[in-house]
């Protein structure tokens, strides 16, 4: 559907994002400023599962 399909795009920006943020709760946060560059776990789980929703919902 197409709000799956709109809420699998938004969900990978914002999973991308990460990438530049310091990790600040979690076990990364334990990384500090060497988070930066890294995409957040939980984002990317959530991308995973948003996208096999839509696979399997069409």
């Amino acid at each position: 559907s197409e709000s799956l399909a709109a809420g699998l795009e938004a969900a990978e920006r914002g999973a991308e994002a990460t990438k530049d943020m310091i990790a600040a709760k979690g076990r990364s946060s334990r990384l500090g400023e060497r988070s930066l560059g890294h995409m957040d776990p939980g984002a990317a789980s959530a991308v995973t599962v948003i996208g096999a929703m839509r696979k399997s919902l069409g």
